[in-house]
C-alpha cells in the first residue's frame, strides 16, 4: 500500500463560504471525484487536485457510500475537515490491483486540527510629526524590502506592521519590483497617510511554496482603523426610511433624509454613508434605479454594506474594496446562491482581481409558472434565460436576461440540447433549482475550467435565437413532485454539488 498512500489535507473555511470545489460522480468514473477548484479557495490552498477522489472524510470510509452520504458527511464536518485523498491515477491503478483501500494498516495519522490559510494584512498609517517609527531594509539574497525598527508604541506598530514583514503594495500599487530609494522616494512624496500592503514570514513562505502572487484579495482588513458596516433592517409600515440620493461631486449611492426612530435609524445608518452592496451583491457597476430595484427586492428585510466618508476614503487610498470586509465578518446574510473563485495566478491575473460569479437560483412556481423563458437553438447545445417577468419566482430567484443555463437541478446542461433542457425543467415539478451566470462569467468560467482539465470543453457557446426557431417556456410540468432527474446529455457528469454551508 505504500505506493498508494493517501495524501492527508485538512483545510478551514468561514463560515457562509463554500470549501472551494465540486464534489463530483461521473459516468464510467470510480469514485468521488474533486473538479472545478476554484482558485485561491481553501481546497485548492490547501493542496487538492483536479481529478482526486476521497476515501475519508474525516475518520470515515466513504469510497463506498453514495454521492449523497459523502455530502451530507462533509456539510455535517462544519467549518473544518481532514480529507484523505489518492490522485486520479493511483487511485485507478490501486481499483485496477483489487488493493483494499479501506484497510486501517493504510490509512495515515491525521496532521491535526488545520490552522487557517495565512494572509498578508493591509495596514493604514498615519504619520506622527514626520516619521512612521520604521524603517527598510534588504537582505542580500532575498528579493523585497523588509520593516525594521517598528516599535509597539509607534504609528507603525499601533497600526499592525511588525519586524521583518516584507512589503508588497503601498496605495494598491506593487513595489517588489521597486529598489530601496523608490520606494523611500514613494512614500516621502506621499504626505501623512499611507496604506501598506505586507506579508509576514509565514504568509511569505506559504504563498511562495504555492507559486501564488499576493495581492489585496487575500488580504486581512482587521487592522485597518475605520471599518465598513453591516446594516440589517426590518421594514416598517412606512418602509425603511431613509432616501438614496446621488450627489453631482460625488461617487456612488448615498443615504440620506434617515427619519427618526425609523428602522434606518434604529439599524445605525447615518447620514452621506456610501450604500457598497445590498445583501451581498456589489453596486459598482448599478445606476441609481438598480439600486432602489435591489433594495425593494429584498423585501421586508434588507441587509446593507456601507461605508462613512473617513472608511471610503481610506479604502479608496489603498485601491481596497469594502467587499474584503464583508467576506472577513463571515456574515450570515452573506448570500450563499453564490459560488466565488478568486483567481490568484500570477500568470492569469489582471490588473484588479477576476471574481467568477455563479449563481445558483432556487424557485417555486406560481400560477404564472416559474416566469422565464428558456431559449436557444432547436439541435444545438447551449441555453439561455430571456424575458425575466419582473416580480415574477424567477426575477425573485436572481435570474437575469441573458444568464447562461449551466446546470437544472443538480445536472449539468452545457452539452444538451435544448428539448433536453426543457424536458429537465419540466420533470422538476413545483420546484426548480438552476445554476446560471452571465455570459461573460461563463467565458471566464470555462477558461478556468479548460486550463484546470488539462483539454478543451466542447460546449458550444449559446447562440442568439432568430425568427423561426425554437423558444420553450417551462410551464406546464409533467409530474407535480420534485425530482432529480439522470442525465440525458453527452456529458460525462451525472451529479454535483457545491459543497457550501
Amino acid at each position: 500500500m505504500a505506493m498508494y498512500k493517501p495524501r492527508v489535507i485538512s483545510f478551514t473555511k468561514k463560515p457562509g463560504q463554500s470549501f472551494g470545489f465540486y464534489l463530483r460522480v461521473e459516468q464510467n468514473e470510480e469514485g468521488h471525484l474533486i473538479r472545478c477548484l476554484e482558485m485561491g479557495g481553501p481546497a485548492e490552498l490547501a493542496g487538492m487536485k483536479d481529478g482526486d477522489r476521497i476515501l475519508w472524510v474525516n475518520r470515515t470510509f466513504v469510497d463506498d457510500l453514495s454521492h449523497s452520504e459523502v455530502v451530507e458527511l462533509v456539510r455535517n464536518s462544519g467549518t473544518s475537515v481532514t480529507f484523505h485523498v489518492l490522485d486520479e491515477s493511483s487511485y485507478k491503478q490501486a481499483k485496477a490491483e483489487g488493493v483494499n483501500l479501506s484497510d486501517p494498516q493504510s490509512k495515515p495519522a491525521t496532521n491535526g486540527v488545520a490552522k487557517g490559510v495565512p494572509k498578508p494584512k493591509l495596514c493604514y498609517l498615519v504619520k506622527s510629526k514626520s516619521s512612521y517609527d520604521f524603517s527598510l531594509r534588504s537582505v542580500k539574497g532575498e528579493k523585497g524590502l523588509f520593516m525594521t525598527d517598528v516599535t509597539s508604541g509607534g504609528v507603525a506598530g499601533k497600526a499592525g506592521v511588525r519586524n521583518k514583514d516584507r512589503l508588497l503594495e503601498i496605495n494598491g500599487e506593487n513595489v517588489e519590483n521597486c529598489t530601496h530609494d523608490q520606494v523611500v522616494e514613494k512614500i516621502r512624496k506621499l504626505g501623512g497617510s499611507v496604506m501598506f500592503l505586507l506579508a509576514d514570514e509565514e504568509t511569505d513562505k506559504f504563498y511562495q511554496n504555492k507559486h501564488a502572487k499576493i495581492g489585496t484579495w487575500l488580504a486581512t482588513v482587521k487592522h485597518l482603523p475605520h471599518k465598513p458596516r453591516i446594516i440589517n433592517m426590518t421594514k416598517g409600515s412606512d418602509g425603511y426610511g431613509f432616501l438614496l440620493k446621488e450627489e453631482p461631486n460625488q461617487t456612488g449611492h448615498l443615504i440620506s433624509d434617515i427619519e427618526r426612530g425609523s428602522p434606518a435609524e434604529r439599524a445605525g445608518l447615518k447620514e452621506m454613508d456610501r450604500v457598497v452592496a445590498v445583501d451581498g451583491k456589489l453596486l459598482d457597476s448599478c445606476s441609481h434605479d438598480q439600486v432602489v430595484d435591489r433594495i425593494k427586492k429584498s423585501g421586508d428585510e434588507c441587509c446593507l454594506l456601507v461605508v462613512d466618508q473617513k472608511t471610503d476614503q481610506i479604502y479608496q487610498q489603498g485601491k481596497v474594496s469594502p467587499m474584503l470586509f464583508w467576506e472577513e465578518m463571515n456574515d450570515s446574510n452573506s448570500p450563499p446562491s453564490y459560488i466565488e473563485a478568486i483567481n490568484t495566478s500570477a500568470s492569469a491575473r489582471p490588473v484588479t482581481e477576476e471574481i467568477v460569479r455563479l449563481k445558483l437560483c432556487k424557485m417555486e412556481k406560481t400560477v404564472h409558472g416559474f416566469g422565464f423563458h428558456l431559449n436557444g437553438v432547436q439541435g444545438l447545445f447551449g441555453q439561455y434565460i430571456k424575458e425575466v417577468v419582473k416580480g415574477g419566482a424567477a426575477d425573485i430567484a436572481g435570474l437575469e436576461n441573458d444568464d447562461i443555463v449551466i446546470e437544472v437541478n443538480g445536472v449539468n446542461v452545457e452539452q444538451s440540447s435544448h428539448e433536453e433542457v426543457v424536458g429537465l425543467i419540466r420533470r422538476s415539478g413545483n420546484y426548480l433549482e438552476m445554476l446560471v451566470c452571465s455570459k461573460d462569467v461563463y467565458e471566464q468560467h470555462k477558461m478556468r475550467r479548460e486550463t484546470s482539465h488539462g483539454h478543451v470543453h466542447t460546449a458550444d457557446t449559446p447562440k442568439t435565437i432568430k425568427k423561426g426557431q425554437e423558444e420553450a417556456r417551462p410551464e406546464t410540468p409533467t409530474k407535480a413532485e420534485r425530482q432529480r432527474s439522470p442525465s440525458v446529455s453527452s456529458s460525462s457528469s451525472v451529479d454535483s454539488v457545491d459543497i457550501r454551508l
